[in-house]
């Protein structure tokens, strides 16, 4: 197959939004407490990772309509297979110009579920890339051999749930699985209890085998009501000579009355509240407006939340504002929010609950809809624990960001609904529900979301306040950690930071718990440096949830180990200690020999160079080896001439450049096969080792490279 070259920079060929994005531009502002290396040093130069808060509305729809005419280039660029295609879901841009975009696939135009990917790129052309599935699509065809007749009857399947179905849809599923074709199939109802349902099922269409259940409502019991919420501000618009409950300065929120409203199918909005003297409620639930001001009230300060913390401008990022319903359902004991209408639903409680419309709930609801935006997190396996843990997370932040007296921040979760005086989670120790788990174990995602979420809930907690006993708003808190460590909080506005950026940056929707402690880890450095104590705090709050990250702090650029004089060399630290052509190292479009990462170089088809070179002082010795895994596939077809070749060069200090050894097209299929040249005539010096590829122009060759080592002996 034949790939036109992009050139050192995709900037060359207007690849202005290659980069990894969720949702939001992620115009984060740094928070108060953030360290930076000196002033001067802040004043002089963007820092490297950090969220450009000049990044507004229009710069992202613009970044955002560059990227999708760009996206077939993209495409190219990562080797993507003919069948295959990009789909922009956002972009978001860094202050040193870095551009995180954000892709879905589609492959023979199909969806591809768990294809989701992010790509970021630096204004000198550096890429990396983080997949959801980083297996090649290689359906042989998508023909189904199953009825849809069957795959509808096979979703249906639910004793729980009075169900419908509609049609199915063909798909391709890769999430945490082979990619295989399969059928899409929406079944809605209501559980027993009242509870709306949407889930999306998928089955295998050659074996008619159910791959995966997704819940698409995501309900949760919440907290409070006016009654304990207060007196509080509300932005309402005059209509005439009546005042209607919406928030013109926040989007055009509208809070609804949806009193008859009891099936998710109906996505009717209700009668929008009024009053006539813009005095709302008593502060009892013997007035229906009651319930109605804290779900404005609510909304608001989720979206000012997200504004002041993150510079995020609405659930979606786009400046538009989602609506809220109130007095759904018969004594409904549950509150949801649903990402197809674009809103949030509120009971009123029973026999258990009181009317589920306080500051957490809100948040914690709401923030399901920016999980969506952004890394789309599956609500099943360790990602749905993620999924509800982010929504525990930022409905704390709004309750904490609120300062309202009457509901002072905490971090027990629907602490002010439950009627028993109780409530429904606790991030500080999780395991007091009696069902969450405060350690991780490969069987953690096994449990509802609701229950694996307390891994997340209670590393956020070890991040922000660490270990002890405590006060905090009113409320005693006491945690510990899984492997006996002490640890020290670095306060929640930061660990909320560094959440905020993994979960739109990162994280991917199949996203696991160790997976999601590495971009923590990796937005840590981001944020506050690789030195930091930041980083270091979040690597030991995941030790303390027995989750041990592999991405480390202090230096991006492990040290030669066991004798091997080439820094990083299996490429895992991407380009760090590496001097490369643009997009050489990466972590996706063919195999490693161990690791994640590794070095391709051409394969375009097309006349173009590739290069990846080291700088090493080798010390003085009898013998020194440089040996490597190198791995040749090509499209020619000649058994004679070597059109496309890759040289290992030695160019000592100051002196003249030397081809040690060449391999070609002849080359190829050999898989990876260990190589090694001799440098002893270089003991003692310091060199520059290079591998260069040149493939002509005509018929792709490429050469992969991985596990690089120089010793000496």
């Amino acid at each position: 197959m034949k790939r036109a070259p992009l050139g050192s920079s995709a900037r060359a060929i207007g690849l202005v939004g290659i980069a990894a994005l969720a949702i939001s531009p992620l115009a984060l502002t740094v928070p108060a407490q953030a360290t930076s290396p000196t002033a001067a040093t802040a004043a002089a130069a963007p820092q490297a990772g950090r969220p450009d808060p000049s990044f507004g509305p229009a710069d992202r729809r613009a970044a955002i309509a560059e990227a999708k005419q760009d996206r077939d280039a993209t495409a190219d660029r990562l080797r993507l297979g003919d069948r295959e295609a990009l789909v922009v879901k956002d972009v978001l841009r860094d202050a040193d110009g870095t551009e995180h975009t954000r892709y879905n696939r589609t492959f023979d135009g199909l969806p591809v579920i768990g294809g989701d990917l992010v790509v970021a790129q630096t204004d000198a052309g550096k890429l990396t890339v983080t997949r959801a599935n980083r297996d090649r699509i290689a359906v042989p065809t998508t023909d189904a051999s199953v009825t849809g007749k069957a795959a509808k009857s096979d979703a249906a399947r639910r004793t729980d749930l009075k169900a419908g179905t509609a049609a199915p849809v063909k798909v391709v599923y890769a999430a945490q699985h082979a990619p295989v074709l399969a059928w899409q199939t929406v079944v809605t109802g209501t559980e027993e209890d009242g509870t709306p349902v949407r889930d999306l099922v998928y089955t295998d269409a050659k074996t008619g085998k159910q791959l995966a259940r997704l819940p698409q409502i995501m309900d949760a019991t919440g907290s409070g009501s006016s009654l304990y919420s207060g007196t509080v501000p509300l932005q309402t618009v005059l209509s005439g000579s009546t005042y209607q409950l919406t928030d013109s300065t926040r989007g055009g929120h509208k809070t609804y009355d949806a009193t008859g409203i009891t099936s998710e199918t109906d996505y009717r909005t209700g009668t929008l509240f009024t009053d006539a003297d813009n005095a709302w409620g008593t502060g009892t639930t013997s007035s229906k407006q009651s319930a109605a001001v804290d779900a404005a009230y609510g909304a608001a300060e989720t979206w000012d939340m997200y504004k002041a913390h993150f510079n995020r401008t609405g659930i979606r990022n786009d400046g538009v504002a989602a609506f809220s319903r109130v007095h759904f359902g018969n004594s409904y004991e549950n509150a949801f929010w649903d990402d197809s209408c674009f809103c949030m639903t509120y009971g009123d409680g029973g026999t258990t609950f009181n009317p589920l419309t306080s500051l957490d709930v809100a948040g914690h609801e709401m923030s399901h809809g920016v999980t969506a935006a952004t890394s789309g997190l599956n609500y099943s396996g360790d990602a749905g624990g993620l999924n509800e843990s982010t929504s525990d997370v930022f409905g704390t932040m709004v309750e904490f960001e609120a300062a309202n007296a009457n509901d002072p921040g905490d971090y027990y979760i629907g602490e002010k609904i439950a009627k028993n005086g109780t409530y429904l989670r606790r991030m500080d120790n999780p395991s007091l529900d009696g069902g969450s788990k405060n350690c991780w174990t490969s069987t953690v995602g096994n449990l509802d979301p609701h229950y694996s979420s307390g891994v997340g809930n209670h590393l956020f907690y070890l991040l922000a306040e660490g270990t002890g006993s405590k006060t905090i708003g009113g409320r005693a808190h006491s945690a510990t950690t899984c492997n006996s460590t002490t640890l020290a909080g670095i306060g929640r506005d930061q660990a909320a930071a560094i959440w905020y950026r993994a979960m739109s940056t990162y994280w991917t929707s199949t996203t696991t718990y160790p997976q999601a402690a590495n971009g923590q880890v990796k937005a840590a450095k981001d944020l506050y440096g690789a030195g930091s104590t930041q980083c270091t705090a979040t690597v030991n709050a995941w030790k303390g949830v027995a989750v041990t990250p592999t991405e480390t702090c202090g230096t991006t650029t492990p040290p030669p180990t066991g004798g091997n004089l080439v820094a990083n060399p299996g490429f895992e630290s991407g380009a760090a200690s590496w001097t490369q052509t643009s997009g050489v190292i990466t972590n996706t479009g063919a195999t490693p020999h161990a690791g994640s990462y590794f070095a391709w170089l051409d394969g375009y088809g097309t006349t173009h160079t590739d290069s990846v070179a080291q700088t090493v002082t080798v010390p003085a010795a009898s013998a020194a080896t440089l040996s490597f895994y190198l791995s040749i596939s090509s499209d020619e077809t000649t058994a004679s001439t070597a059109y496309d070749t890759l040289k290992v060069q030695v160019t000592p200090s100051g002196g003249a450049t030397t081809t040690l050894a060449t391999y070609s097209n002849l080359n190829k299929g050999t898989g990876y096969v260990a190589r090694s040249v001799n440098l002893a005539a270089y003991t003692g010096k310091t060199v520059t080792v290079k591998f260069l590829g040149v493939e002509d122009s005509s018929a792709a060759t490429s050469f992969l490279v991985d596990d690089v080592s120089l010793t000496t002996g």
